[in-house]
């Protein structure tokens, strides 16, 4: 796929055991800080499902994504998986290539079957996908947030409706 101004070839693929520490460099790099590259490790050892997306240019890793299953309040049959982390290493960024994450991200959590999916997450940058404030659906983060950081799309139309309350992220999101 093309990305970007500088039309760089990336391929988006699933994350595998062998781009671990590539996955951990750009995290490290991109949020300047250990926090996001360690929830990613504790997120792959001890939640499913787990959906982990790489961006690869020239055989080296330019980008990671991840979705992880959250919770709503009184409803738990309801499939909502949580957008976030996501990394691009700083020389990659501004090219389409967290654009193309997203895309394919959400493209595997309909064929999941997933319902729709939270961001905790830049006002500006998610609603290009779709992303809508969460509180118009009536549904809130349980950490305190500005209410335009906390975004919901829908995959499924109406799969939200009349489903309320507060989400819960895993218990490794609290050491971010």
């Amino acid at each position: 796929m093309l990305c970007g101004a500088l039309r760089t070839v990336v391929q988006i693929r699933a994350e595998a055991e062998k781009d671990w520490a590539a996955v951990r460099s750009v995290n490290e790099s991109a949020f300047n800080r250990l926090a996001e590259a360690d929830l990613v490790a504790e997120l792959r050892e001890q939640t499913r499902p787990v959906i982990s997306l790489v961006a690869e240019d020239r055989g080296g890793i330019v980008g990671h994504i991840m979705f992880s299953r959250v919770l709503l309040a009184n409803h738990p049959e309801l499939k909502i998986m949580g957008l976030g982390p996501m990394a691009i290493s700083p020389e990659h960024q501004r090219q389409g290539i967290g654009s193309a994450l997203v895309r394919a991200g959400l493209e595997e959590c309909k064929e999941l079957d997933f319902g729709a999916v939270v961001v905790l997450g830049h006002p500006e940058y998610y609603p290009r996908f779709g992303f809508t404030p969460a509180v118009l659906f009536g549904i809130s983060c349980e950490y305190a947030v500005p209410e335009a950081a906390f975004m919901v799309i829908e995959l499924q139309s109406g799969y939200l409706g009349g489903a309320s309350g507060e989400v819960k992220y895993h218990a490794a999101f609290k050491n971010v």
